[in-house]
């Protein structure tokens, strides 16, 4: 469990104070989904710059310049390849002949190791799983959707990818991991983030008064939005990754990633909830009663709701006693 978020600024409307801000709320609401590692990507005359540390997002100062139209963030839960590397930690550069770009990703891969066996890529320092969709891109001379669609029907496993290239077009490619993304077509502003209780937390706090409107995107599709702001869909075949179940080589990986998901993210929960005004104590009482991980994240972007929850276990937690 990771999340992703950024902006496409198309217009030049909105100041770099307020696109800080954003970035950086957006950055803290996404602690929810991972506090191990926290990384921006942007384009500055260019090139692509990458920003990360092994860090929370609110230990972490993210910059950038004046003048960035277009800025890929992601918050990072461990599961393959140590966070105190850096380079395990997104956004990932690449190269595809003379374009370049950054690539952040949410979700788990089961056939990477598989994959740099069958399309001979080279060996990298790089422990990450996600790392293997940088080298698949980087096998054509060119970064667009037909690219992106071929990476994403070879890869198996749970993703949404964002890649930002050096001409500042952004691509969103929705698997089955969510992704929600609001258009403010008065500002010239798209933003995006793993899930909507994420982007409206951080939204409230920028007080954006312009109205904006949720772009739809299903599982097997990529938006393309160009620097002007154009938005163009296309679709890709989901992998089925059952059969990895049978193939001994990726039996750590399902293993991990099954403890992972089953244990790893009550732990979390608990460990950084006070950043929310929630205690350990509370959030073990919703676990208790049968709130599941996800159900607690979306309580902890949204304090009314939390109370309401909280009151009603407790109340049911007296009558028992």
């Amino acid at each position: 469990m990771c999340a992703v978020f950024g902006f496409l600024d198309y217009k030049g409307k909105v100041s770099n104070a307020v696109l800080k801000k954003l970035i950086h709320y957006l950055s803290v609401a996404a602690e929810v989904r991972g506090t191990d590692a926290t990384g921006i990507a942007y384009v500055r005359d260019g090139s692509v710059v990458t920003y990360k540390k092994p860090k929370p997002a609110h230990k972490v100062k993210l910059f950038f310049p004046r003048g960035t139209r277009s800025v890929i963030g992601h918050t990072r839960f461990t599961t393959q390849g140590s966070e105190k590397r850096n380079c395990n930690n997104h956004p990932f550069e690449g190269h595809c002949g003379t374009e370049a770009f950054a690539l952040a990703h949410n979700g788990v891969l089961y056939n990477d190791r598989e994959l740099r066996r069958e399309q001979h890529l080279p060996p990298t320092p790089i422990e990450t799983d996600t790392y293997i969709a940088v080298q698949l891109l980087e096998q054509e001379q060119n970064l667009d959707a037909e690219n992106i669609r071929r990476t994403a029907e070879l890869v198996e496993g749970s993703f949404v990818f964002t890649i930002l290239r050096n001409d500042n077009t952004l691509f969103l490619v929705k698997g089955n991991n969510p992704l929600t993304v609001y258009h403010f077509p008065a500002l010239g502003l798209y933003v995006y983030a793993s899930t909507k209780s994420i982007l409206d937390n951080a939204l409230q706090k920028v007080h954006i008064a312009e109205k904006a409107c949720e772009i739809e995107i299903s599982e097997g599709e990529i938006i393309k939005i160009s620097p002007c702001g154009n938005l163009h869909k296309s679709t890709f075949e989901m992998q089925d990754y059952i059969h990895s179940l049978f193939n001994p080589y990726n039996w750590n990986q399902l293993n991990y990633a099954k403890w992972w998901m089953e244990d790893e993210r009550e732990e979390m929960l608990l460990e950084y909830c006070g950043t929310f005004g929630v205690s350990e104590e509370e959030v073990q009482l919703l676990l208790d009663f049968g709130y599941d991980p996800d159900e607690i994240e979306e309580l902890l972007m949204d304090t009314a709701a939390m109370e309401e929850a909280l009151i009603e276990a407790k109340a049911l937690l007296q009558c028992e006693a």
